[in-house]
C-alpha cells in the first residue's frame, strides 16, 4: 500500500504497527475541507494493507488538533464556497466515521496535545485513547456559534450518558487530560512526553495477540457505535450546517480572529 499521495497526512509502518499522524503542525492540525477528505479514505487503505495489524493515530507537533479551520470558516461565510461546503460536508462526515468504525484493526489514539472540536470527537472515536495529563480536551462547537453535529453528539452521550455530555457540549467546556480520564472519556493520562511510548506499549501488546480475535471483538462492540452513528448523525450535521449560515457563527469565527468578545444576537 502506498500513502505518497496524502499531502496532509503521514503513515508510517514498522513490525505491524502503522502510525497515521495529522501532519500540519504549523496550522495546529486544523482540520480544513483537504485533510477532511484524505481522513474519509486513509481508513480504507489502512484497512486493506496487510502490513498492518494495529493503527496509532496522532498529530505532529504540540497539538492532536485544534478541530475545524476558524479562519477559513471566517472566509467562506455567506459565499458560494460556503453553501457548497454546507451541501457537501454531511456526507463527508458520514464516511469518515462510518470508515473509521469499519477498519477491523485496532485504533490507538495518542493524544500528544490539545485534541478540541472535531480533533476531540476523532480521539472519542478511536478505539483506545492516550492523552496528555495536561492537554485540553473537549468540544467547543458552540462557541463558535456552530452545533456539535459532527461526530460530538453521537459519541459523548455512548461514553459518559446524556446530561453531561449535553452540559459539556452546550457549554463548550475544556478539561485537562488527566479530568478527561476521570470522566472515563478516554482510557489513560500521562505526561505529555510519555504519550507515545504509552501508546506504542499498547499497541505492540495488541500485535502480538490473535489478529482475528482482536478485530471481531472490535467489529462486535463497534456494532452499537454504528447504531448510535445511524441514530443521531443525519439530523446533528443538518443542524451544523444550518448553524454555519448564521451570522452568530460569523461573528463568533471574526471575534475568535480579532481576539475580541463575540457579540451573539440568536440569528
Amino acid at each position: 500500500m502506498n500513502y505518497e499521495s496524502y499531502q496532509y497526512l503521514t503513515v508510517q509502518r514498522e513490525d505491524g504497527i502503522a502510525t497515521l499522524t495529522l501532519n500540519q503542525p504549523e496550522n495546529r492540525n486544523a482540520i480544513h475541507a483537504e485533510m477532511h477528505a484524505e481522513l474519509e479514505r486513509v481508513w480504507l487503505d489502512l484497512a486493506e494493507d496487510k502490513q498492518v495489524n494495529v493503527i496509532v493515530f496522532t498529530g505532529a507537533g504540540k497539538f492532536f488538533s485544534a478541530g475545524g479551520d476558524i479562519k477559513r470558516m471566517a472566509s467562506r461565510w455567506g459565499s458560494e464556497e460556503g453553501w457548497r461546503f454546507s451541501l457537501e460536508v454531511p456526507a463527508a462526515t458520514r464516511r469518515m466515521f462510518q470508515n473509521i468504525l469499519e477498519v477491523s484493526q485496532p485504533i490507538i489514539c495518542a493524544v500528544n496535545g490539545d485534541a478540541v472540536g472535531l480533533g476531540a470527537t476523532l480521539a472519542l472515536f478511536s478505539d483506545v485513547s492516550v492523552i496528555s495529563s495536561t492537554a485540553k480536551f473537549g468540544d467547543t462547537h458552540v462557541k463558535v456559534g456552530l452545533v456539535a453535529g459532527d461526530g460530538g453528539a453521537v459519541v459523548w452521550p455512548v461514553l459518559i450518558g446524556p446530561n453531561r455530555a449535553k452540559e459539556f457540549l452546550m457549554r463548550g467546556r475544556l478539561v485537562n487530560g488527566a479530568e478527561a480520564h476521570e470522566l472515563a472519556l478516554v482510557n489513560h493520562h500521562v505526561p505529555a512526553e510519555e504519550v507515545m511510548a504509552k501508546s506504542m506499549e499498547i499497541a505492540r501488546e495488541l500485535a502480538s495477540l490473535p489478529p482475528l480475535a482482536v478485530r471481531w471483538t472490535k467489529l462486535s462492540v463497534n456494532k452499537w457505535m454504528k447504531q448510535q452513528l445511524n441514530l443521531v448523525l443525519d439530523a446533528s450535521i443538518a443542524y451544523e450546517m444550518l448553524s454555519m449560515n448564521s451570522k452568530d457563527h460569523h461573528e463568533a469565527a471574526l471575534a475568535f480572529i480579532e481576539k475580541r468578545k463575540p457579540e451573539f444576537k440568536g440569528i
